[in-house]
């Protein structure tokens, strides 16, 4: 056998290599299945090197065959040592009060950047057109919360205007989202006054007057107990608080766990649920609050049931504006889009044209359509959440708080990806965090990055977040228009052009609640990793003529194979959750019952083969791990292959495994036995196996290639 230092002729790709090359000579060892004759030609003759130059550029190295100790011997190895107090003292040398502060502060590393000249024009022109969408989805949203409409103005401006400060998505529209909407209003209905949430669904109850100006006040119906607003900013303080804490933890990692294939059933479910949300106002329908699961189910139950006293103004109001808005967005807007970068702004017109029939045609007091009422002008006074709420909202907040991030993050990396810059998933966390939580002071609800918006925002032109805070600054409009009388609820319906990729995702959050079915899209995405996992790619493996280069035998047919050497491939984790599985397989595609074998051993009870099994080689060049549990079930494994006269060979086996695997004393110099020998690859594991063979041939193995005894 070859030794450090020792040049090997053998080993000169592009001549005759070792255990490949010969054409199939059995005297090298190699046993042709019938696969290398499809290699000859005119008429049998055989290809040599001259003729496949003229095919394929030709690759030749030269070196000694290496076993795994002599390699890291001649390479001087070593295990890198960390050291935790150099390594805190190497940051505390390399601290830069800057660094840090553009860490924290994203937005001086992209101010220092921004080009006024450039750039300002397209932030003013994006945000002004994202204003205009943000007025209607800001207090339709607000309505899905079952919450004051007023509330979706403020968190246009609140939590967005900390977000500029510390977010790192340039791109991202921020504020009101319809499924945050939708899941915040669960808690609301839940957790405020059963009255005052019954009065508001029923009446329209705004932040000032019930209906067409009654005088009866959110705060008149929820006294004694806690209004629809108190609610929504407990749960905004707490939201921001679980994503603070998130931030500190640093799992922004999480966000790996919403596949596309997860967020795109989520996502299309709770289309549905913003979809039936606006079906009893589209029709002109007072149902009650509906909670609990299957509130879609239950939802339009309750419509059917009640569906002989729609409001046909109602259904008229409604028709008209669905159908102009699908003209402008199938026809109008491709036309405009040529020739202007600002869309139509169809959605503030139909609110205009709202306010005004409702103003001077008295849709409330003359066709019984249900109104906003007044919206109030100025800003909150801040105030402390009720923290009281605490520990009751724990878990609605949970699931909130992971929505809101992964919808976000979702976002922000695809125009990320497009633009060419980076998002922090970690700072992520903590901008959305403080921005909740300083958002709670002001009656505002958990915000999150809006998909239309955000699609709008981008696709006019916006650089930065600039157009973010020039959006934020359409509330002196929003109350203009709220002072030109009442507004029509529930106009807008959500169009649907998703596809469900994870079908019980989608089903889940259809048929049962939107949290749950978030849950158990996540607890699919585990379970489909976990499996994944436990059923890692192997394979054996046969060399490829004249090279060193070793292949799939299912998949390439042109391979061959050496006699009395096996090759199995083991690709992912070999730890306690698949040690199991690598047995298995490797016992499956090498035919083998091991017990069964070592039974017959024993006994005495077989016969000799010709085709014999002498040398397994391990490739672990694609393992990516190895724990403790996984080396001792590998002795075990080893013992057992011993019996049988079969040595094992590793090959390929990356630093970290190779380190685990001394530390367990499965090879290295210090350990009482030598279990098996470790080489650097497959190939040189390969070389060795061919001269231990022929160095012991009288050694018998009972264990026959094609599997089973004689």
């Amino acid at each position: 056998m070859s030794k450090k230092g020792h040049f090997d002729p053998r080993f000169n790709i592009g001549g005759g290599v070792a255990g490949g090359g010969g054409g199939g000579n059995a005297g090298d060892g190699l046993t042709n299945r019938g696969f290398y004759q499809d290699l000859t030609d005119d008429g049998g003759r055989s290809l040599d090197a001259t003729d496949s130059s003229e095919k394929l550029p030709q690759l030749t190295v030269a070196r000694p065959h290496y076993q795994q100790e002599e390699l890291n011997n001649e390479m001087n190895y070593r295990k890198p040592k960390t050291r935790m107090c150099q390594t805190v003292l190497a940051g505390v040398k390399s601290f830069s009060a800057r660094r840090c502060l553009g860490n924290v502060l994203p937005i001086f590393n992209w101010l220092s950047e921004y080009s006024w000249e450039r750039d300002f024009l397209a932030d003013l022109i994006s945000g002004c057109t994202v204003a205009v969408m943000h007025i209607p989805q800001g207090m339709g949203y607000a309505l899905l919360a079952n919450v004051p409409p007023i509330v979706g103005i403020y968190m246009a401006f609140f939590p967005v205007l900390i977000y500029f400060l510390l977010g790192t998505s340039r791109h991202n529209s921020m504020g009101t989202f319809a499924v945050i909407s939708i899941m915040v209003g669960k808690s609301v209905l839940a957790h405020s006054t059963a009255g005052a949430a019954l009065k508001m669904a029923e009446s329209g109850v705004g932040n000032g007057t019930e209906g067409g100006g009654g005088g009866v006040t959110v705060a008149d119906v929820a006294l004694p107990g806690r209004g629809p607003i108190e609610v929504a900013a407990a749960v905004c303080f707490i939201v921001g608080a679980m994503q603070l804490l998130m931030y500190v933890c640093r799992l922004g990692v999480v966000s790996f766990l919403l596949s596309d294939t997860l967020v795109s059933g989520f996502t299309t479910g709770a289309a549905i649920h913003v979809l039936t949300s606006q079906i009893k106002d589209l029709l002109g329908l007072s149902l009650p609050p509906i909670t609990g699961n299957f509130k879609i189910v239950n939802t339009y139950i309750a419509i059917f049931s009640d569906i002989a006293r729609v409001n046909y103004s109602a259904i008229l109001i409604s028709t008209v504006t669905i159908v102009l808005i699908v003209i402008n967005n199938e026809f109008l807007k491709p036309k405009v889009a040529k020739r202007s970068a600002i869309p139509i702004p169809i959605e503030l017109i139909a609110v205009i044209s709202g306010t005004l029939l409702s103003q001077y045609l008295g849709l409330n007091e003359q066709y019984a359509i249900k109104t906003i009422g007044h919206i109030p002008t100025g800003f909150p006074a801040p105030s402390l959440p009720d923290l009281a709420l605490f520990r009751v909202l724990l878990l609605d907040c949970f699931t909130i708080a992971m929505v809101a991030y992964a919808v976000s993050v979702s976002m922000g990396l695809i125009f990320a990806q497009k633009q060419n810059y980076e998002i922090d998933f970690n700072q992520e966390l903590l901008a959305m965090g403080a921005s909740n939580v300083f958002g709670s002071f002001f009656s505002c609800m958990p915000f999150s990055a809006s998909l239309s918006r955000s699609m709008i925002q981008f696709t006019v032109g916006g650089k930065t977040q600039i157009a973010s805070i020039i959006s934020g600054d359409h509330r002196g409009v929003a109350e203009g228009t709220a002072d030109a009388g009442d507004s029509i609820c529930g106009l807008l319906a959500v169009e649907l052009r998703g596809r469900a990729r994870w079908m019980v995702t989608f089903l889940t959050v259809v048929l049962i609640a939107i949290d749950i079915g978030l849950l158990v899209g996540i607890a699919l995405s585990v379970i489909f990793i976990f499996l994944k996992g436990m059923k890692p790619y192997t394979c054996l493996m046969e060399n490829v003529p004249n090279t060193d280069l070793y292949l799939d035998v299912k998949r390439y047919k042109g391979t061959i194979d050496i006699a009395g050497v096996k090759i199995f491939h083991f690709c992912g984790s070999l730890n306690f959750a698949t040690r199991a599985g690598f047995k298995s397989s490797l016992c499956q595609l090498l035919n083998i019952n091991l017990t069964e074998e070592i039974k017959q051993l024993n006994s005495g009870d077989y016969k000799r083969q010709q085709n014999l099994l002498r040398c397994l080689v391990l490739d672990f060049t694609a393992v990516s791990y190895i724990d403790t549990s996984a080396v001792s079930s590998l002795k075990s494994l080893i013992n057992e292959f011993d019996k049988l006269s079969i040595k094992i060979l590793v090959a390929g086996a990356p630093c970290p495994v190779y380190e685990m695997m001394l530390k367990c004393k499965l090879v290295g110099p210090a350990v009482e036995r030598e279990y098996c020998k470790v080489f650097p690859t497959v190939h040189d594991a390969v070389h060795w196996g061919k001269e231990c063979i022929a160095q012991d041939s009288g050694r018998i193995s009972v264990v026959g290639l094609e599997g089973g005894v004689v």
